[in-house]
């Protein structure tokens, strides 16, 4: 009996995800690693770029329709979940740099009635439970509460506000609320065109992929959709401080540290994290039939943005509590192109 024990605890532990991975030695041998990762995680479709300092450097889409190359490409939209986050974020923090709001104001002034002193902080690093400032637990019900923020300081709702304020200024045509919501109408762009370019979205089921539909709502916490290079877009807007005050920016990056000491993994409205000594600043996105991740490194002005049709990119893996390192995902592209330093185009 114990040796069968000691047998079924090898097997199981042969069975867990590696921790190490092995960088690539090129770009084509990155490319074949991710579509790999791809067929063994059950995602139908996957849109993959990489950015350096102010523009991209490579690209790639793997899957899509009957698994044929060239269905999905680095424009087509996908739904970002959470990826919507440091976007709404950055509109809240741009309200903050203007003297609108406060991190510290109380968001019982914006009609949002908790237990507790609940500050705007509180909500946009998720430590809002308990004792406000002392736990960390991500949940996006708790930030999707931001839209009162957002809906009174700036006088218009989020989607509105981020139109004005992001996507706009980037002109960006391949960013919007979800289609599904009302709240795309506040993007000015055709509804037909624009669903003609979403990947749809699907669920694995063990045998095959089956057709989902993907959530309707939308808030500060999710329901943006965007292309990978749109994404891309974005991040590189932040890397040039073009929406907020350096030091603004600063502080959305660095982890928060409770009042005991304890340091948490999230900042406001973005991860933070070190690997093998590397600042890493990111998010993950994970929703019915979508899944997505952003890993910026600030020191290498770098940053990889992965949308998927399907959760498998988020699903199998503890982001929300700030493992990072437990995405083979995101150890590809760190262990190639910031441990291994792979030269990009």
């Amino acid at each position: 009996m114990i040796k069968l024990l000691l047998l079924a605890l090898v097997v199981a532990g042969g069975c867990q995800t590696p921790t190490q991975t092995k960088p690539a030695s090129s770009l084509d041998d990155f490319a074949a690693h991710l579509e790999s990762l791809r067929a063994r995680g059950h995602i139908q479709a996957l849109s993959a770029v990489i950015s350096k300092d102010q523009s991209i450097a490579w690209s790639g889409s793997f899957g899509g329709t009957d698994g044929v190359p060239g269905t999905v490409s680095d424009t087509t939209v996908f739904h970002l979940a959470s990826l919507t986050k440091p976007v709404a974020s950055t509109v809240i923090l741009q309200l903050v740099d203007e003297g609108k709001v406060s991190l510290d104001d109380p968001v019982s002034r914006y009609g949002v009635n908790l237990p507790g002193t609940v500050l705007v902080r509180h909500l946009m690093s998720h430590t809002s439970e308990g004792v406000p400032g002392t736990r960390y637990a991500y949940n996006g019900d708790r930030f999707a509460l931001l839209d009162a923020v957002v809906a009174q300081a700036a006088g218009k709702p989020f989607a509105d506000a981020v139109q004005e304020r992001i996507i706009a200024p980037l002109q960006l045509k391949h960013m919007a609320p979800t289609p599904q919501s009302a709240s795309f109408a506040a993007s000015g762009l055709d509804k037909a065109a624009y669903l003609a370019n979403v990947a749809p979205g699907y669920t694995w089921t063990g045998d095959r992929y089956v057709p989902t539909a993907y959530q309707t709502a939308f808030s500060t916490a999710a329901g943006l959709t965007a292309s990978a290079r749109d994404y891309a877009a974005f991040s590189m807007a932040m890397d040039r401080d073009a929406f907020l005050r350096p030091a603004t920016k600063a502080l959305a990056w660095t982890p928060v540290v409770s009042s005991t000491g304890q340091t948490f993994p999230y900042g406001l409205g973005w991860f933070a994290t070190d690997y093998k000594g590397i600042r890493v600043i990111w998010h993950y996105g994970y929703w019915t039939a979508s899944s997505a991740l952003v890993i910026k490194v600030p020191s290498r002005g770098l940053t990889f943005v992965l949308l998927a049709n399907t959760d498998g990119l988020s699903a199998p893996y503890p982001l929300g509590s700030g493992k990072l390192e437990a995405s083979p995902w995101a150890r590809e592209f760190l262990e190639t192109f910031v441990i291994a330093k792979l030269p990009l185009p």
